[in-house]
């Protein structure tokens, strides 16, 4: 998530929300400071400020703060308090003060916590002191919370962990024989396939040998590709997938499979595989060769695929609600338990790779899915844009810790609303025969672009794409066309610069 870059000339303008909080602080630091600086950490960040006030229409007025020097003392002895603080995320760069109306007031920015410092807590209390933010202000979080955020402070992949209280029994041998099936029909000549099932099992890291008993016992990741879905449930009792298919209103599932209905394994290799055939039903198939081989799979075909196996390599399965994919006529839905290990904005920008599940992953790399390394949802996101539909949505969730991935079938709107009326008059799709953008189309994008920073010249990329409801990457593309073009520059840093459109400059 960028960092909210505090401009002077917008004071009357802002608002508090989920990343902007305004503290009084005008007889000391408050002590409501500190559950929001866990609540940034813990979530994707956000701004504090100090010496303002917020009045009930929500506009802002400051509050006459007074010995700054001694406030920022005070606050720095503070945060480097770990009885305190559990951990000082800040550096003086992260701290500035600012002349308004004649008063003083201090701005904060407090960026998202790596997961290795996660959860941030206060009052040396790791239970009651861990904060996030939502829509209401900062929340005390759950134990199953904090618990989660542990987990994934671990280098070692949660799914690694021996089971050593099962056996290899409780692994369902159809879901294996299919498995090293798929296998051998991408790698026909590795080295594995020579192998017996447990010696296998144990090198694709399904099954590991506990040094307790000397015994060979499955792992989480192997329980969770491989086994029954109810003694699954022995290990994770909150495990629970569901697909639900809505294609005609009037009936309420034109197909329903849930992993707790008896009628199949109910594991994730089976459920995988039972997705991908029901999701690619109804996608289209043109016809294509290479070479004599028809070649049925479109980049949208690759991008659901892609979808799937970071759904169930990123899932928590020790939180309630499980892996659910909603289908209908224009629209397809993938929520997995858990939060992003790397954050939103990573998440989109691509190229880090930090799956939850890394040993499940891996399975998945062995037959050839999920082996984008980092660059999974950038590339769904292009595949959405070269097929002119509407931008995908990630959202992520809290109470219960939740990632949703919003895909639709629709065309999208290039332009928004605010727009004048004249520009939007004779619109056309946009768009070619196969999805792509005409070029009277991407003039209108780079005007947008232009108008916003006329509006706005401190606005940042992801505004900027928010307002378009493009993607960053194509927001960024588009700029460095006007840039090139010379018809923009930036004025200063990339954080603290600006835009100027050349032809307004005077």
């Amino acid at each position: 998530m960028e960092r909210f870059d505090f401009d002077l000339k917008f004071f009357d303008r802002y608002r508090e929300g989920n990343r902007l909080e305004v503290k009084k602080a005008s007889g000391g630091l408050p002590n409501s400071l500190w559950e929001t600086y866990s609540s940034f950490s813990n979530c994707n960040g956000g701004m504090i400020i100090l010496g303002v006030k917020e009045r009930e229409n929500g506009s802002w007025y400051t509050t006459h703060l007074e010995n700054r020097d001694k406030l920022l003392k005070n606050f720095w002895d503070t945060i480097n308090n770990h009885t305190k603080v559990s951990v000082n995320l800040l550096t003086e760069e992260n701290i500035d003060t600012y002349e308004v109306n004649g008063d003083v007031i201090i701005t904060i920015w407090v960026p998202r916590a790596e997961r290795e410092y996660k959860p941030v807590y206060i009052n040396d209390n790791l239970l009651k002191g861990t904060f996030r933010r939502d829509h209401e202000g900062d929340y005390r979080c759950s134990e199953a919370e904090v618990r989660g955020m542990l987990r994934d402070q671990a280098d070692r992949s949660i799914d690694n962990k021996i089971l050593v209280n099962m056996d290899m029994n409780v692994l369902c041998q159809e879901s294996i024989k299919d498995f090293r099936s798929r296998h051998k029909v991408v790698n026909e000549n590795h080295v594995w396939h020579r192998l017996n099932d447990e010696e296998y099992l144990e090198r694709i890291g399904a099954a590991q040998i506990s040094e307790g008993d000397g015994k060979l016992h499955p792992t989480a990741a192997g329980l969770l590709m491989f086994g029954e879905e109810y003694k699954i449930r022995y290990e994770f009792p909150e495990y629970f997938l569901d697909y639900r298919e809505m294609l005609d209103p009037a009936i309420r599932w034109t197909d329903r499979l849930e992993s707790s209905s008896g009628e199949w394994s109910g594991n994730l290799m089976d459920f995988f595989f039972q997705m991908e055939r029901k999701l690619f039903r109804d996608l289209k198939k043109p016809f294509k060769l290479e070479g004599f081989t028809r070649i049925d799979e479109t980049p949208v075909h690759k991008a659901v695929r892609e979808a799937l196996a970071n759904c169930i390599a990123n899932a928590d399965f020790n939180f309630p609600r499980g892996i659910v994919i909603k289908k209908d006529l224009d629209s397809l839905v993938i929520e997995n338990p858990g939060s992003i290990i790397t954050g939103k904005a990573q998440m989109l920008k691509g190229g880090i790779s930090e799956p939850r599940n890394k040993v499940i992953m891996k399975m998945f790399n062995l037959i050839r899915v999920g082996e984008r390394a980092g660059s999974g949802v950038p590339d769904i996101f292009q595949v959405w844009n070269d097929e002119g539909w509407k931008e995908p949505i990630v959202e992520e969730q809290y109470r219960p810790d939740r990632t949703i991935l919003k895909l639709f079938f629709v065309e999208r709107e290039v332009l928004p609303d605010f727009l004048p009326e004249n520009k939007k008059d004779g619109r056309k799709s946009g768009r070619k025969k196969g999805g792509r953008l005409k070029t009277d189309e991407i003039e209108r994008r780079k005007e947008t672009i232009l108008q916003l920073m006329r509006e706005n010249s401190f606005i940042t990329m992801n505004e900027m794409a928010e307002k378009l409801g493009i993607s960053r990457g194509m927001t960024e593309s588009t700029v460095k066309d006007l840039k090139k073009e010379g018809r923009l520059v930036r004025e200063g840093s990339t954080k603290r610069g600006k835009w100027i459109v050349k032809n307004d400059r005077k």
